[in-house]
């Protein structure tokens, strides 16, 4: 305990104060939302959500859906974030409705599992775009997608430890060209459809599908969609950096979703207006097939953009998550190393090298459809749990200060949408991969009582905490940040 006491104040003599700090402002959180967003999920999901609904009719109302749920959803989260003034999102408003043992299943699920795999998943999209220009014949082999996906997590990871404000700059940048990129693809469309391209899009033949559509394939292809809208509640992460959270946090959310939503739709209805579903389904980079067929010469640019823009996607996601394992951390729900900061960068380092080593892992199973599957399956568990706590802190926290109240409708909507993502797949299409969903949020348990709620600690980790320490040039926070 003395080693630590003086490494304390060996540290903090290297910095007044070791506590991160409010640079993300309104700009930045509009960049955060929309950058995180728009990633590699309209590029890859749109042959998902038509292979489950079978029609470009049903796709689209999909996509359109999928909008509206997030916007219901954020409405909500806008509540709860300037409510409970805490980063880490979900695990805020969880331990404040439910306690200490959700909040740790939710930390627990997503720190260990969900979130690493949605980096492993993006930083794959990433591989396959930057990949495909040198394999034009033939999809890009699988040891150099897994290559070009670790460096590019080794990459983000680095940026997001040397500076916060580099990491905002960059995820801004890398949302400029994103929406730059979707807006060449839907001004090809809109070129396309003046010629008179609109086969696909008239009544008749819109609402053919190749299928009947049944209750699990709605299931799965709002899945799908989801996973393009997966970000959303990404502000919610870092509530404590952002300047006058009161005001900028559900201004960038009203911002934000409306106009991710009209992008998602307006992409998709240039996808189906210069290639049949049956093409769409068929090509690798949906993207890209569309830069190869309309944009000649300059077709190179449509695999670059969407490379930046999920590389973009990458840096937000990391951004995020480092901020939920360091709050679990600080909360003594995960080993106290990953509650340190860095002394002199001020950047929670020990949680982002933490989270992008289990990306790197996670690389190297790349079914990219089974990802998002279990993503969301186990996602909307937690969501649907965020929805319920805000209903139930309406009558627990009636005192609290709310600068925004979402009506609790939208979290009983949501609520119920929840319930039917979780419940529909596994009716229609029992696996056991939902299963095994299960038994590894059930298996926290195991860590938790022992760990946390009995405050065992092993008897070696304290001079590995040093170690550590020392190594990485890291300090706990001087101060307990300002929340309610």
């Amino acid at each position: 305990m003395e080693s630590e006491k003086m490494l304390g104040e060996e540290t903090t003599s290297v910095s007044a104060s070791v506590q991160l700090e409010k640079r993300v402002g309104l700009f930045s959180g509009v960049a955060l939302i929309v950058g995180t967003m728009i990633g590699s999920g309209i590029f890859v999901s749109p042959k998902g959500v038509l292979r489950e609904v079978g029609g470009v009719g049903p796709s689209l109302l999909v996509w359109t859906g999928c909008g509206v749920i997030s916007t219901l959803g954020a409405l909500t989260y806008a509540e709860l974030g300037t409510m409970i003034k805490e980063s880490g999102g979900e695990y805020a408003y969880l331990f404040k409705a439910f306690g200490p043992i959700p909040a740790f299943l939710f930390q627990w699920t997503n720190v260990i599992l969900l979130k690493p795999s949605s980096l492993s998943a993006i930083a794959l999209s990433f591989a396959i775009y930057v990949g495909q220009p040198f394999y034009p014949a033939c999809t890009v082999p699988d040891p150099v997608v897994k290559f070009l996906a670790a460096v590019c997590i080794v990459l983000v990871t680095a940026l997001n430890c040397i500076s916060v404000k580099l990491a905002a700059r960059i995820q801004v940048f890398f949302t400029a060209i994103k929406v730059l990129a979707l807006g060449v693809i839907i001004g090809v469309g809109i070129y396309s459809l003046a010629l008179g391209n609109t086969p696909w899009l008239t009544p008749d033949k819109a609402f053919q599908t190749r299928h009947t559509i049944t209750i699990s394939d709605v299931g799965l292809a709002f899945y799908q969609g989801l996973w393009a809208y997966d970000g959303w509640n990404n502000l919610n992460f870092v509530t404590e950096e952002i300047e006058k959270p009161a005001r900028n946090l559900p201004l960038a959310i009203m911002i934000s979703i409306p106009l991710v939503t009209l992008l998602y739709v307006l992409t998709n209805v240039a996808y189906f207006s210069v290639m049949t579903p049956s093409e769409l389904l068929a090509s690798g980079a949906v993207a890209v097939t569309l830069g190869n067929r309309w944009l000649g010469v300059m077709a190179w640019i449509m695999p670059l953009s969407v490379a930046c823009s999920v590389f973009g996607s990458l840096n937000g996601t990391m951004f995020s998550l480092g901020r939920l394992c360091y709050t679990a951390a600080r909360k003594g729900h995960m080993v106290e190393i990953l509650s340190m900061i860095h002394v002199e960068l001020l950047t929670p380092s020990p949680a982002l090298i933490f989270t992008s080593t289990i990306a790197l892992i996670m690389i190297i199973p790349n079914d990219f459809d089974a990802i998002i599957n279990y993503f969301s399956f186990a996602a909307w568990m937690f969501y649907g749990s965020t929805f319920l706590a805000h209903i139930v802190m309406r009558f627990t926290q009636k005192d609290a200060h709310r600068p925004i109240k979402a009506p609790v409708l939208f979290s009983a909507l949501m609520f119920l949408a929840s319930l039917y993502l979780i419940v529909a797949p596994i009716i229609s299409e029992p696996d056991l991969w939902y299963l095994y969903a299960a038994i590894f949020i059930v298996a926290g348990l195991l860590f938790y009582f022992p760990f946390v709620h009995f405050g065992y600690n092993l008897p070696f980790m304290k001079n590995i905490t040093i170690c550590l320490q020392l190594l990485m040039n890291v300090s706990p926070p001087t101060e307990d940040p300002d929340v309610e």
